[in-house]
């Protein structure tokens, strides 16, 4: 059998679109997905990001899951700092009420946002420090086992919504492991501790009422295109547009500025972030991934768009899903 693909979505807001144009799209690329095979479908909390247009995680999952009927949706991740566990029992409860055996719940712990924005999430920066209490409290809502007397989630209570830990460190391994949990690595834009964590988490593994054995999933850039030419200038394309978004502030670069910060100290940290990267034909995509998946020891891979457009990235998963031998729904 072929390993899962699954693919996170970014609900991206494109050059010239709008933040519905965004999310509309979102949901036409998961129903092609849910046709094309794909295992999952997550999205990530990101708050004061004018490109990215999945900050109230749990409401784009509602929607996505009333336009899809059999591939599964969810958080990867909710940023859990950044509320009370009790809320995101609840919310995610909710989700599985209405479509059951279908949620996801991704858990982290980073802000998903800048300095300024954490404050205005009501947020401090001792937040973090509280995360493995928040996971086993938010855990005991939704198996029923409430850790607060008196307190229950309704929705919420005995949906046995699955969680998964997510992290790019150490602490995110060791905590998965400890706690007997599915650990997916941010290995698309976080590279560097992949080996090291996957080890460790495999290694300290405990099994739980989840999870008999350890499971991992790795995240990987991928751009597959009709030629390999054109899928490296869709990547030159997506790398350019990463140097305006981590460098542009209130200024836009043109295409020989950013190649020019591309090969300067600060772009070579951009580059670094994409040191996973499965670029060009069908083929080529599909050699990489299997060589990343047994690199990182995964059970599953989440695909990650590098490509510079909507119809690009369409096309991209469509070629993977050929190439993968994924079976169409």
């Amino acid at each position: 059998m072929a390993l899962p693909l699954s693919i996170l979505d970014l609900a991206y807001i494109g050059e010239g679109e709008t933040a519905g144009e965004s999310l509309s799209a979102s949901v036409a690329m998961a129903q092609r997905a849910e046709e094309l095979g794909y295992r999952r479908i997550w999205y990530a909390e990101h708050h004061n990001m004018p490109t990215i247009a999945s900050s109230a995680t749990s409401v784009l999952i509602a929607h996505v899951a009333a336009h899809t009927r059999t591939i599964r949706l969810g958080a990867g991740g909710i940023m859990l700092p950044n509320h009370s566990p009790l809320t995101i029992a609840e919310q995610f409860g909710t989700l599985e009420t209405l479509h059951p055996g279908r949620i996801d719940l991704g858990l982290g712990r980073a802000p998903g946002s800048d300095q300024q924005t954490m404050r205005a999430l009501r947020r401090t920066p001792a937040s973090a420090d509280d995360f493995p209490q928040d996971v086993l409290e938010l855990q005991g809502y939704l198996t029923g086992e409430s850790r607060i007397p008196g307190v229950d989630a309704t929705p919420g209570k005995g949906t046995d919504v699955p969680l998964y830990i997510l992290g790019s460190s150490l602490f995110g391994a060791r905590l998965a492991a400890a706690l007997g949990l599915p650990y997916a690595f941010a290995s698309h834009f976080a590279p560097d501790a992949l080996q090291e964590a996957v080890a460790v988490y495999r290694r300290e593994f405990r099994p739980s009422a989840q999870l008999a054995e350890p499971y991992v999933i790795a995240g990987v850039n991928v751009i597959a295109a009709d030629t390999a030419q054109e899928a490296q200038a869709q990547f030159l394309t997506a790398k350019r547009r990463r140097v305006g978004l981590f460098l542009g502030r209130d200024r836009t670069f043109t295409p020989e500025e950013a190649d020019l910060i591309l090969a300067s100290p600060a772009g070579q940290q951009i580059l670094k972030m994409s040191t996973y990267s499965a670029v060009g034909t069908p083929d080529e995509v599909e050699d990489y991934l299997v060589r990343f998946a047994g690199h990182a020891q995964a059970d599953e891979l989440i695909v990650v768009s590098a490509a510079p457009d909507r119809k690009a990235w369409l096309r991209s998963i469509e070629l993977l899903a050929e190439a993968h031998g994924l079976v169409p729904a």
